[in-house]
Parts: C-alpha cells; structure tokens; sequence
C-alpha cells in the first residue's frame, strides 16, 4: 500500500472530508463516554442542548466563538505563508492592553468614534508585537516558533504587572484586574452575552477571504507557502510579504483581546483568555486555513466546551472530555486532509 497525489481533488470530496472528520472523531470517543457510565448517545444529546438548545445556550457559544474566530484567522493567515505563528496568546492580550489603555479614559469621544480607534489600537498592538518575530526572521533567520512562543509569557508578565500596578482598580478589592473600560468603549450587545465583536470576526473573515482570493499579497502569500525558493527566484519580496503577513496575523489576534476586553469582561485580567490564542491554532487547523472555514470550526469548538461544561452539570460527566474531542477532532482533520490530497493504492 502506498500514497499517490491527486491530480484533482473532487469539490464534494472537499466538502464531505471535514464533516466526515468530525463524525469520525465523535465515534471514537464514543467508549470514553460509555466508560463514565452515561449512554454516549444521551451525552451528546446533552451537549448539543447545552450548547445550541436555547437562546442563552446559543448567546454561550458564539461569545465563546468569538475569540476563537480571531485566533483562527490569526494563525490562518500566518500559517497560509508558513510564518508559523505560535503567539496568537499573546498577541491577544496585547490588544487587550491596547483596549484598556485608550478605552479606560485616556480619551473620551462618543461610541461611534471610541469603538473603531479601540479595535484600530488593538489592532496596531498586536501587529506590531508580532513584527519583532518577523523582524527577526527575516534578518537574521530566527525561528518565528520559538520567538513568538516566549513572547506570550512576556506579555503575561507585563499583563500582571499593569493590573497590578499603573492600571490596577482601586475598586476592586485587591483582585488584581485593571480599570475598566468606560461605556464609550463598550461593545454593543446584540443578544445574551453576545456582542458586536461577533460581527467584526465575520467582517474580518470575509476580508480574509477577499485578500487571499483576489488580491496580489494573497497570492504571494500563498506562493511563498507553497515553495518559499521558486517564489525569491520569481521576484516575490519574500521579506516585505512575511513582514505585512505578521501584521495582518497578529492584528487579527489584537482584535480577540479587544473583544474580550470591550464587549465580554469589560476590563483587563490574567485571566482573560483560557487558551484562545493556542485553541486558534486548532480552529485553523480544522478549517484547513480556510477564512470562512474559520467561521464554522470556531463554532464548533466553542459549542463543544459550552456543551461539555452543561454535560458536566447534568450527566456528571468530567468536562475534560472536551478537550478529548477537540482533540480527536484534529487527528481525524488532519488524516482527512491527508486523504483529500492523496488517494491509497494497493501494490
């Protein structure tokens, strides 16, 4: 048995691959679930009540999604010119700072002014943290990996030192969080917890898409990510297209902390992201890089969290499961992209 490519991939292979991925990696955990005790039927049933069943449920799932739509596209772009960006978690808590810093007081405009400068600046913050790594590449031929990993620590330690100093609230009873964002600032709810920040990830999908679709630094990205020599000997500005992918990557990760920030918590934390940065990795993954895909895999983790906490409470089931099925979720993605682009032949 061995591995021949495609010449062609059929469009409905394309389309069925990933669902069948997913239905692929539910069947597989359906014995951990059956070993708790608890019929994996009934399990499921729960989770996907838990998390789409109602308008509180589904308001759950798509604030949770939100972060992980930015995250994605973060890594999404980033990964679509193999710039391996691994700080989306940091990067995120830079437009979280940005955020707090200007929608704190700093400036007082009106909403419809205050909103956009706050997504520009966290935009612009998380952009430019992820251009050092970049920088760095392209000059001296760093690893992006390990630069843009210990960046995230390096951002956290700054994040606890702003709460816990210059921007700490003084209301707040010792909790180390810092001032909050004023109502200016404030994104708007469009239902339950969800916000207008779900609205600006779909708009910055779209854009996405467009870019790599129809625009000339879409198709130098993608050229340096399929050969990154045939593409210098092309003329291609390697170093210009990796330097704008990182700003475009990590500002699309700013906006997830402006989000969090401005239209969820309201104010600045350590524990404002559970891990959006590193999940994004895995939202990409599942959309196979694809913006719009994006969208859709974002959903889909969020609803397996929100699910598995409703199945914790109601089943008493361990909510680690989730992540067990997030897991599983991306081998079987990943087996069925293999799949896609290769086909089995028997000697």
């Amino acid at each position: 048995m061995h591995l021949e490519q495609r010449e062609h991939i059929p469009p409905l292979l394309a389309v069925l691959a990933p669902i069948a991925a997913i239905g692929a990696a539910l069947a597989l955990c359906i014995p951990l679930v059956s070993w708790t005790g608890v019929p994996a039927l009934h399990s499921y049933g729960v989770m996907l009540k838990g998390a789409l069943g109602s308008q509180f449920a589904l308001s759950e799932t798509l604030s949770r999604a939100t972060p992980l739509m930015f995250t994605g596209l973060s890594v999404a772009i980033a990964f679509r010119a193999r710039f391996w960006n691994i700080g989306a978690e940091g990067q995120l808590y830079a437009g979280a700072i940005a955020a707090t810093l200007v929608g704190s007081g700093l400036i007082t405009l009106p909403s419809f002014l205050m909103i956009p400068l706050i997504l520009i600046t966290g935009f612009l913050f998380g952009g430019i943290l992820l251009l050092l790594p970049a920088i760095l590449k392209t000059q001296i031929q760093v690893d992006e990996v390990v630069t843009t990993l210990l960046l995230n620590f390096i951002v956290l330690l700054v994040v606890s030192y702003l709460v816990e100093g210059p921007l700490k609230d003084p209301s707040a009873l010792g909790w180390p969080q810092a001032v909050p964002v004023i109502d200016q600032a404030t994104l708007p709810r469009l239902s339950g917890r969800t916000h207008l920040g779900l609205i600006v990830a779909i708009l910055s999908a779209i854009v996405v898409w467009v870019l790599n679709s129809r625009s000339v630094l879409g198709y130098r990205m993608k050229a340096i990510g399929a050969n990154i020599h045939a593409s210098k000997f092309a003329g291609i500005p390697i170093n210009r297209v990796i330097l704008a992918t990182a700003l475009l990557s990590g500002g699309l990760a700013g906006l997830g902390g402006v989000s969090e920030v401005a239209g969820l918590k309201g104010y600045l934390s350590l524990d404002l992201s559970p891990g959006f940065g590193y999940t994004g990795i895995i939202v990409a993954m599942l959309a196979q890089l694809h913006p719009i895909g994006v969208l859709g895999s974002a959903i889909f983790i969020a609803a397996i969290y929100v699910g598995a906490d409703a199945m914790s409470r109601s089943a008493n089931l361990p909510s680690y499961l989730a992540d067990v099925i997030v897991s599983a979720s991306l081998l079987c993605m990943l087996i069925s992209i293999l799949l896609t682009r290769y086909r089995l032949r028997w000697r």
